[in-house]
């Protein structure tokens, strides 16, 4: 600790991301990329790019990738913001939308940087039990509050809460900006970017980096009634007015145009969880419905920490969270075919054991 800091930092607690090895034939399930390439398109769209051009500074309301995304969710460009990946749209909703003095509501279980904005922008965050079965209760969020924030589908379980469920949390809440964080919708889920219309507290965050492999590009958005969206876009221009460079620009247009690409690559990803909870449940796992592209297992005759010790010698690492009432449970990203056939062949060689 230095005497220059600033008095909070020392009590921040931050995030920790996934880990991110550099090691030889490595079957790498722990971070939720996608295990398949960008849309041709947008490599084409990138190479485009490398040119003069790049000397010169990115649009900084990158409105072309506003309206590629207001043209496939059907809204208005004004209410479309993006940033710098969804960490940072979530950063400034935090800043900007969180700060009444009012305690946040969360579920107990949920993506981990939550608290961590909390802690920076001094936000008294309310961790909600999910139930036993880690689902969402509704009535759970029927309370006096300062806002909510929830995945869905959730993380790191994968439970996916129904667009009327989440529907009946903005409704009885008028009061209160309700963020539905989207990271995995497309791999299962309902968007309520649907409703945002109808609701001017509602708004809704996505990324592209699962659905649409651009985890290297860094692009998030938010969709939401337009005064929230100023915000934003507020806080946004008092950070930094560059967010995205002209690459991630033209990258994120080009994945939202080829449409074909997107859905070939997240129907590859459905069957391959589905097969893959099958073959996990035949191995005696109980793992939780998922609608994202990871599963959330647990092993009734073995220990979480030890089976992802064991599987990280045998080159394939898993995410296991050191946290109550999930420290017995492994997050699993869904591979391509090899890799999920490794992860299954190191397994059968563990439980055998």
């Amino acid at each position: 600790m230095s005497r220059f800091w600033s008095p909070f930092v020392k009590d921040l607690v931050p995030y920790v991301p996934g880990e991110q090895p550099r090691v030889e034939n490595l079957v790498k399930l722990n971070t939720n990329e996608n295990p398949y390439g960008p849309s041709p398109r947008v490599i084409e769209a990138i190479r485009a790019e490398l040119n003069d051009s790049l000397r010169l500074y990115p649009a900084p309301n990158a409105d072309t990738l506003k309206a590629a995304i207001a043209d496939h969710y059907g809204v208005e460009p004004s209410q479309v913001f993006v940033g710098n990946g969804s960490d940072e749209v979530l950063a400034h909703v935090f800043h900007g939308l969180f700060q009444h003095g009012r305690p946040l509501l969360f579920p107990d279980i949920t993506y981990s940087f939550y608290p961590v904005y909390c802690g920076l922008y001094g936000i008294q965050g309310q961790p909600v039990p999910l139930a036993e079965d880690f689902t969402l209760r509704v009535e759970d969020y029927r309370q006096p509050n300062g806002g909510i924030i929830f995945p869905n589908p959730n993380a790191p379980t994968g439970v996916l809460l129904g667009l009327e469920q989440v529907e009946a949390i903005v409704a009885a809440n008028p009061e209160s900006v309700v963020v539905v964080d989207e990271a995995y919708i497309d791999f299962g889920g309902e968007t309520a970017i649907s409703l945002v219309g109808r609701y001017d507290n509602l708004l809704v965050t996505q990324t592209l980096s699962k659905s649409r492999s651009l985890a290297g590009l860094r692009v998030g958005l938010a969709v939401g009634h337009a005064d929230l969206i100023e915000a934003l876009e507020r806080i946004k221009n008092s950070f930094n007015s560059y967010p995205l460079d002209r690459l991630a620009i033209v990258g994120a247009v080009a994945a939202f145009e080829d449409h074909d690409w997107f859905e070939q690559t997240r129907q590859a990803v459905i069957a391959s969880r589905q097969r893959l909870t099958a073959e996990l449940a035949e191995l005696g796992f109980d793992v939780l419905p998922s609608a994202a592209n990871f599963i959330f297992a647990r092993h009734p005759q073995h220990d979480a920490a030890t089976l992802a010790q064991g599987l990280r010698e045998h080159k394939v690492i898993v995410r296991h969270f050191r946290a109550a009432r999930i420290e017995q449970f492994l997050r699993i990203t869904i591979g391509n075919e090899a890799q999920n056939k490794a992860l299954l062949a190191a397994l059968r060689e563990l439980l055998a054991d």
